[in-house]
């Protein structure tokens, strides 16, 4: 793995992956908001596809402008092959962790 992976990270890089070919900025963030049930701004997800970039876990292409855009175009991101080693890695360790858990995590009702 090229690094760390952080939570947020991992978040975003997975919503990604669910999108395929229509991940982009705002489905993105809707996809987590709706998901996750968490309020994100589009600042941080932009900061946080910038570094998932940098570190050459996401790759992007500009898509046909739209109307509905003013004809600017879409960004379009997908995963490299370090992104999906990088997933696979932090499920086998959140999986081993499970696993090895001696904590009771069943919550009754």
């Amino acid at each position: 793995m090229k690094g760390y992976l952080g939570e947020f990270e991992e978040l975003v890089l997975l919503t990604i992956a669910t999108l395929g070919g229509d991940a982009y900025g705002v489905a993105i963030k809707e996809e987590i908001q709706k998901r996750a049930n968490r309020s994100i701004s589009i600042g941080a997800l932009h900061s946080t596809i910038s570094r998932l970039e940098d570190k050459g876990y996401l790759k992007s292409h500009l898509g046909g402008a739209t109307a509905e855009r003013g004809g600017r175009k879409k960004r379009f991101f997908e995963l490299t092959a370090d992104a999906k080693e990088g997933l696979t890695a932090m499920k086998e360790l959140r999986d081993s962790l499970w696993s090895a858990s001696q904590v009771n995590l069943n919550i009754s009702k």
